[in-house]
């Protein structure tokens, strides 16, 4: 697993671009909503192995292992928390199979959705299920661990402590946030991010915000708090709600032209949230390489 100093060290050296979306780009290719797409997965893994060789050829440098939701207070849910350590290795170990050159992320996110509040008693909870989580994350072989979505202070100690305890590297952490740099809570993300970069995140930054006009401002604003690699993952574009659910209609060469906008402010990571697609990350690919 990389180190934080070897991570950052390959950041400075040059921009890195991450994969794009995978829950909507599985649901195209036959997924069911509302399933435990970690289950999904390892029983349909050919979808997955598909979209992610895609994504490589792309020009991805880093790929997300589809382990978003493979916690235990999650999986419990379809009778697989017992089995969280080895899920989550399997599914590093299947994305590490068509990475070739890439980098593979293990991928974490909020627990908000699976606890009734965030108070202190929650807190060993929360470490206690990331622990588990990033123990398969480990034993499946991850170059580096990417928590996302993120959506309170909370979230962040806790995977902080967790990756501490379990002896993980380079650790990722964005928040989804409001355009004006402001989680849904009404907290300033800036000084959470100055903090995580104090306490040994090895970049920081945002995903699930919709890529826009506005968003080359919010990069500049969080720049200011910190002075290491600031990731930006954002979504196609505003989402339009249909009777088969959220669309996203931005196309890749304007998804592209805004993210490019978004590096010349400071941003150093670059890659898709929702709606995205291997077109959007070949055309920011291209749009960052040809300047």
């Amino acid at each position: 697993m990389l180190s934080k100093q070897e991570f950052q060290n390959l950041a400075a050296r040059r921009l890195l671009i991450l994969d794009g979306a995978t829950g909507s780009n599985l649901m195209k290719a036959g997924m069911p909503r509302g399933c435990c797409t970690e289950q999904w997965v390892l029983e349909h893994p050919q979808a997955l192995l598909d979209l992610q060789r895609a994504y490589v050829q792309a020009g991805s440098d880093i790929l997300y292992a589809p382990t978003f939701q493979a916690q235990p207070i999650a999986l419990e849910k379809v009778g697989l928390g017992e089995k969280t350590e080895q899920v989550n290795a399997q599914l590093v170990s299947l994305t590490r199979s068509v990475a070739g050159n890439c980098f593979v992320a293990g991928n974490l996110t909020t627990l908000a959705a699976f606890c009734d509040s965030y108070d202190e008693a929650n807190f060993d909870v929360l470490v206690e299920n990331y622990r588990r989580q990033i123990r398969g994350l480990l034993d499946g072989g991850a170059d580096l661990l990417a928590a996302e979505t993120l959506m309170y202070p909370m979230e962040s100690e806790a995977i902080l402590t967790a990756a501490e305890l379990e002896g993980a590297g380079a650790v990722l952490y964005t928040f989804t946030m409001q355009p004006d740099g402001t989680l849904f809570s009404g907290r300033d993300v800036g000084p959470i991010l100055q903090e995580l970069a104090r306490a040994g995140a090895a970049a920081v930054g945002f995903n699930c915000v919709a890529a826009d006009a506005q968003l080359p401002g919010l990069v500049s604003k969080l720049k200011r708090y910190v002075n290491f690699p600031l990731v930006c993952k954002p979504n196609a574009g505003m989402p339009v709600i249909t009777a088969q659910g959220a669309e996203y209609p931005m196309g890749a060469v304007e998804f592209a032209n805004i993210l490019q906008d978004c590096r010349q402010m400071g941003a150093t990571i670059l890659g898709g949230c929702c709606g995205t697609a291997p077109e959007h990350i070949a055309a920011l690919r291209h749009i960052v390489s040809s300047q």
